[in-house]
């Protein structure tokens, strides 16, 4: 991962080992920005620990198109949408997907299937089928609803698809579901306030004299 290898070479320059460990805390999507936790040395070792941690994500859900990959590595498509949804049945709708629910992932997203990623056999324009998966949601707050634009707060479980759950959002509501944009605001107590700017991180890094926070890209 390149901001691995960017941490990676800060430490060598500052005077770590060559061989020094760094690894990541959970990936984020290609277009997706926020929190990152970043792991050197022994701590790569709660890389499982932390990966399995709850998440929390600020999203922008565009209620009038679609498209493939359920976010803008795709064109957005408009959707035919016959009336608006009004606040109340946005709320009533974000409510029904709180709790534990079953949820088909994107076909655009790291999952295997048949021992393949499955972004890799949709890029190769395969059919790929993705099964459900129970996972579970906390809390879907609504930020700002100004049609077609939806902005929400979610706090979730490990394994939640945040463009599926845009998707399904405007799929109940019958119009369009696709992100416009996605931010991770924390990686179990590890918060985006409290995070530090890739670019931010100094060159050369001291290996010794690492704060205890996460990376925001």
């Amino acid at each position: 991962m390149m901001v691995c290898r960017v941490v990676k070479g800060r430490l060598k320059s500052g005077g770590a080992p060559k061989k020094v460990k760094v690894g990541h805390g959970g990936t984020l999507d290609p277009l997706a920005t926020g929190v990152l936790v970043v792991l050197i040395g022994k701590a790569t070792k709660q890389q499982d620990s932390i990966m399995g941690t709850d998440k929390a994500y600020r999203a922008v859900v565009d209620l009038a198109h679609t498209s493939e990959s359920c976010d803008m590595e795709f064109e957005p498509v408009a959707a035919v949408v016959d009336r608006e949804p009004t606040l109340e049945e946005v709320r009533v709708v974000c409510d029904g997907f709180v709790g534990e629910i079953e949820q088909v992932p994107p076909a655009y997203s790291a999952i295997k299937v048949d021992g393949h990623r499955a972004y890799a056999l949709a890029r190769k324009g395969e059919d790929v089928e993705m099964k459900s998966r129970l996972i579970r949601i906390d809390a879907i707050e609504i930020v700002e609803y100004r049609w077609p634009m939806l902005e929400i707060d979610i706090r979730c479980a490990k394994g939640t698809y945040i463009r599926s759950l845009a998707r399904d959002i405007g799929v109940e509501l019958g119009v369009g579901g696709m992100l416009a944009s996605l931010e991770r605001t924390a990686v179990g107590g590890f918060l985006i306030e409290d995070a530090i700017d890739l670019d931010d991180v100094a060159s050369p890094l001291d290996p010794w004299g690492l704060p205890t926070a996460g990376l925001k890209i």
